[in-house]
């Protein structure tokens, strides 16, 4: 994957975790920079507290699900076997090789998890976030290079990740032009604790952890979808199709989805009228009547991230209902437990990043939350 990005210094400490933004042009790969903690391994929809929070490692969140079967506000997505994998020049090295998958049938929510929505999970259940939450160094440095040294207890807050537009052309190597480890941001708090979040009850909710993603699943009564769940019903019905809605490049013709317009990262046209996230089902479905499966936000599945897990299931008479590997192994960060993020966000552009391609993978340590990370459920 060509996929490059800084360290963010706290103090001059380099500290260890993904932030998800794609480079294409540039064989760089170091990775961007901020506390991530050792995860207990978990399975969708298992809701324990991860252990970067001292006091509540292996706890449970009272997350009894509502079990809400009548499927509304979801889409059936049928059964069927496509090409799972990289359709273009762009694709990276972890999209390969494409391979035969089959999926049985499942219904996908029609739009990413709303703030309304996870607003009703919190009221009924009392769960923090992780971004609301102190990281626990002691957990933190398991996912560290060896010796690297503590930061300073100033810097060990509540925070999250924020896009701080740059007012002049930057380098594209340098992500620290353009991220900032922010104390306070979070779901309610999207661009920082000056910010908020009414009269957005229709966007989707930000700054979510994989942990979160996972304790609403289950208070729902539903799970995160696996990567080849999402793929398939992102492609809509088209077959070997770049995007959800064809071949037609991103910028050309209407906007067809959520996406930075213009030079990254100090320049959007706001051709498609959104700076920052925009409201679910603000552009055209695809051909499954699913928004929003291309731009807006990045989306979490279920499986764990690894970089070669393509070879390890390309079988000549396919893979039924592939899990995702048993473990996670990024080359660029060995330390560090990854999970799989799909579909871009509003800071994909195609001449920096095509995170809205159906094929396209990324990945991030399972406690981060940023600006453009959200999600959306699956239920049998």
């Amino acid at each position: 994957m060509l996929r490059g990005s800084s360290i963010l210094f706290w103090g001059g400490i380099a500290l260890s975790a993904v932030i998800t933004s794609c480079k294409q042009k540039t064989n760089a790969t170091a990775e961007v920079k901020k506390p991530v903690a050792q995860a207990k391994s978990a399975v969708c929809c298992e809701s324990n507290i991860p252990a970067r929070f001292p006091g509540l490692s292996g706890s449970t969140v009272n997350t009894k699900s509502i079990g809400d079967h009548s499927h509304k506000g979801m889409v059936w997505i049928k059964a069927g076997t496509f090409g799972m994998g990289g359709d273009n020049k762009q694709a990276g090295p972890d999209e390969y090789p494409k391979h035969k998958v089959t999926v049985k049938g499942f219904w996908m929510d029609a739009t990413e998890v709303t703030n309304a929505e996870f607003a009703k999970f919190v009221k009924a259940t009392g769960y923090i976030t992780t971004a609301e939450r102190k990281p626990d160094w002691e957990e933190l440095k398991k996912q560290v290079p060896p010796g690297t040294p503590k930061p300073d207890e100033s810097l060990l807050v509540p925070a999250s990740l924020i896009f701080n537009q740059p007012s002049h052309p930057v380098n594209l190597n340098d992500y620290s032009q353009w991220w900032s480890w922010e104390k306070g941001a979070d779901w309610k708090h999207p661009h920082g604790p000056n910010s908020n979040i009414k009269g957005k009850d229709s966007y989707p909710v930000v700054h979510i952890s994989w942990y979160d993603a996972v304790a609403y699943c289950k208070w729902a009564g539903k799970r995160l979808p696996t990567e080849a769940e999402w793929e398939w019903a992102a492609r809509g019905g088209l077959n070997n199709d770049i995007y959800p809605w064809g071949n037609e490049p991103v910028d050309a013709g209407q906007p067809k989805a959520n996406t930075w317009q213009g030079d990254f990262p100090n320049k959007n046209t706001l051709k498609d009228k959104f700076f920052f996230a925009a409201p679910v089902g603000s552009f055209k479905p695809n051909g499954y009547g699913l928004y929003d499966m291309a731009g807006n936000v990045w989306e979490w599945c279920s499986d764990y991230y690894k970089n070669d897990y393509y070879q390890t299931i390309n079988k000549p008479q396919g893979v039924t209902e592939p899990q995702g590997p048993a473990d996670s192994y990024d080359p660029d960060e060995p330390y560090a437990k990854k999970r799989v993020i799909r579909g871009g966000s509003f800071l994909c552009n195609d001449s920096y990043c095509s995170g809205y391609r159906v094929a396209r993978r990324m990945k991030s340590t399972e406690d981060s939350g940023m600006e453009h990370l959200g999600f959306r459920c699956v239920q049998d």
